[in-house]
């Protein structure tokens, strides 16, 4: 019986043979041929299909002279003068006559006044978690695995949200980084948007900016996936799910490059873009212990973080953060409400600063990024009052051209630098008193907001004919 069913298998073998031998040779071109789309199709993927559709608003020729400019770069000008031409930054300077001024632009007294570049919010929320705060529009958090790289926060965030236009005319917010929230190790993609109104996101989307990728650790995964008996329910189950899932995106990686892929990967598309310096790590992380470690495991994994968020104890490694020239994007003064914020100090700011670290002022609240010059403001004075004195000018720095550098923009906005976009606020007063607020902001050169001018306030559809619609503090 054995040998007989062995003469069975070797003939239908034999058969199988004869049978492919003999397919045409047109079928066995065609097969070869789906296979190596298959192959090409996993490895010449289209790396930006929902492109920003971003066109500036009309804007024009605009002299701004006499105030105080703060150019975000850490230069201080009296008596400045700002030119902004064709939504860009044509120049800032000291002396009316170094510029090249148009008869037809329109001149602005800035004298008692300042003028920053626009205010870079790294940590935001809107539109994820939209005005109003109710369930339907809680579309941040994906919490169904504790990895989710697969996931955009631009197919969640709602152009309509009011904290748009909120942010921008109470606190001159003109760019800012929308992230998915912290219950996941790997939370998805993050997005960076121009603060302006349009239909669709992508008519808000960023040109030119990278994505980012939220990770978090500490307390908020292993609670959320502790209490659905599953890993990681501790810290080093926190890292060990990081570490697999990174030794699966370096595979991936190697796979494609070799032209072994044959089907594609959402969210190891999502790592392998962290892999190959495209996409930036934005990593909610408190404790010091914890960065030290996700600085390790950066190095192990092959990738680099951009910046850690909240970071409430940045302070204790303030000299690590440098050598990794990674930025802490932190409060000015919140601690306490768990455990792993317990430990922050008003003066994390300033001590990073002391250490040459880069430090930039974020929100994570649609009410705080309404003022994150004056949450600034609060951590250069605790700064001050141990010792550490800070000059204005740099203080602009950490929600300006740092933030812009946390995001991956810096070469586009966050300094009034001849040729970067036109994102301007001028203030009534200096941004780091509690008394000062935007009396105009520009976007690409556009005026989009003027305290004196009710008609010029952006409005969200939504809010049409409401209570309090578009109200400004």
């Amino acid at each position: 019986m054995m040998g007989s069913a062995r003469h069975v298998r070797l003939g239908m073998m034999a058969a199988c043979a004869v049978a492919l031998a003999a397919a045409p040779a047109g079928a066995r071109d065609k097969k070869d041929k789906d296979e190596s789309a298959a192959v090409k199709a996993a490895r010449d993927f289209d790396k930006n299909p929902f492109p920003s559709t971003y066109r500036r608003y009309p804007g024009r020729t605009t002299l701004i002279t006499g105030a105080t400019v703060f150019d975000g770069t850490g230069k201080r000008i009296d008596q400045g003068a700002v030119l902004l031409r064709d939504g860009k930054i044509a120049a800032a300077a000291g002396a009316l006559a170094d510029l090249d001024v148009p008869a037809d632009a329109v001149r602005i007294d800035g004298t008692g006044k300042f003028v920053t570049p626009g205010v870079i919010d790294v940590h935001s929320h809107l539109g994820v978690y939209a005005s109003p705060g109710v369930d339907a529009h809680s579309d941040g958090n994906e919490m169904t695995s504790p990895t989710t790289p697969q996931v955009w926060a631009e197919h969640s965030v709602w152009p309509q949200d009011p904290g748009f236009s909120r942010a921008l005319v109470n606190g001159g917010v003109t760019s800012l980084q929308i992230l998915p929230g912290s219950g996941n190790l790997i939370g998805g993609r993050s997005v960076t948007l121009k603060n302006v109104y349009a239909r669709t996101v992508q008519g808000m989307k960023f040109p030119g900016a990278p994505y980012g990728m939220k990770m978090a650790c500490g307390e908020n995964p292993k609670r959320v996936y502790g209490e659905k008996g599953q890993i990681p329910s501790t810290r080093m189950g926190n890292f060990a799910v990081d570490r697999a899932i990174w030794i699966k995106a370096r595979e991936y990686r190697a796979k494609r490059a070799a032209g072994k892929l044959e089907e594609r990967d959402l969210a190891m598309e999502t790592l392998a873009g962290v892999l190959d310096g495209e996409i930036l790590v934005q990593n909610h992380c408190y404790r010091a212990d914890e960065m030290a470690q996700v600085l390790d495991m950066a190095k192990e994994a092959g990738y680099k973080v951009s910046a850690f968020h909240h970071a409430v104890e940045s302070y204790k490694i303030g000299d690590l953060l440098k050598a990794a020239d990674v930025c802490s994007a932190i409060w000015a003064d919140w601690w306490g409400f768990k455990m792993e914020s317990y430990d922050a100090v008003p003066e994390n700011a300033g001590i990073l600063y002391k250490a040459g670290a880069c430090v930039v002022i974020h929100s994570d609240d649609e009410n705080g990024i309404q003022r994150l010059n004056q949450e600034a403001a609060k951590a250069q004075g605790s700064a001050r009052r141990a010792g550490i004195a800070i000059p204005d000018e740099e203080v602009v720095r950490w929600f300006t051209l740092n933030a812009a550098k946390a995001i991956g923009v810096d070469k586009l906005t966050g300094s009034l630098e001849a040729g970067k976009m036109g994102d301007v606020v001028l203030w009534n007063g200096n941004p780091l008193s509690t008394y000062s607020r935007p009396e105009k902001v520009w976007v690409d050169g556009a005026l989009l907001y003027d305290a004196n001018d009710p008609k010029r306030r952006p409005v969200s559809d939504f809010e049409l004919g409401q209570p309090g619609e578009g109200d400004v503090k």
